[in-house]
């Protein structure tokens, strides 16, 4: 996602009416899951389900990607957003606007990296920042 989609984004929720919008929501990116054989995913394939919700985490002191942006389900890291996918993420948590995340799709898939895809979407509400 481009700057200048950033900025309609922002825009789209600083002028979002209150009402009528407020379970409305846009999905800003779908993709892969990155780093599934290093953490905890492995150990946890067997209980993850298509739908359940995910907790995107920024880690700007991260050694390796100051975007870089942790994946987590019920607090176990399962991976990272893809570095080349990870930059308008990255710009929107450090914003405050709040992303809500799910798995899209799991598969039984030799390459780990397509073994789970995630959505993340945005909220269309004005009070969408965070505190």
């Amino acid at each position: 996602m481009t700057q200048s989609r950033i900025f309609l984004l922002c825009s789209i929720l600083a002028f979002a009416p209150s009402t009528g919008w407020s379970q409305a929501s846009l999905v800003i990116q779908r993709g892969p899951l990155a780093g599934f054989t290093y953490h905890q995913a492995p150990q946890l394939w067997t209980d993850l389900r298509e739908g359940d919700e995910l907790i995107l985490m920024l880690e700007r002191k991260n050694a390796h990607d100051s975007q870089a942006v942790r994946v987590t389900w019920r607090d176990q890291t399962i991976g990272y957003l893809p570095r080349n996918l990870n930059g308008a993420i990255a710009r929107a948590l450090d914003s405050g606007i709040r992303l809500n995340a799910h798995i899209l799709h799991l598969r039984e898939h030799p390459d780990p990296r397509r073994r789970i895809e995630i959505e993340i979407r945005v909220l269309l509400d004005s009070a969408n920042r965070s505190p």
